[in-house]
């Protein structure tokens, strides 16, 4: 299966494990010298309307994803990293 960057956005993002709803995928991270996916991130959203900043990136590793189907991307959460500052730097493991 190919997919183009627009339709991983419009795809769900659901941890097989807990069941809970992770987000829409918002970017990915790409490594340049040998052209490979390396994870896929999702945007923090905004806490009351933007005044107090946004929550924590999500990023996922590619081999956390379980299934890509039609509308919604299944992943293993136990290796998702949480991004604490804005727009995937300084990551830092949620479980570890």
């Amino acid at each position: 299966m190919i997919c183009s960057l627009d339709e991983l956005k419009s795809k769900e993002v659901i941890d097989v494990k807990t069941g809970e709803r992770l987000g829409y995928i918002d970017d990915i991270r790409i490594n340049t010298d040998n052209s490979a996916v390396l994870s896929l991130l999702i945007y923090g959203g905004y806490r009351f309307f933007g005044l107090f900043g946004r929550e924590s990136d999500t990023e996922i590793p590619c081999s956390s994803i379980k299934v890509i189907g039609s509308d919604i991307i299944l992943v293993d959460g136990t290796n998702l990293t949480i991004c604490t500052n804005s727009r995937g730097k300084n990551p830092k493991k949620l479980f570890e």
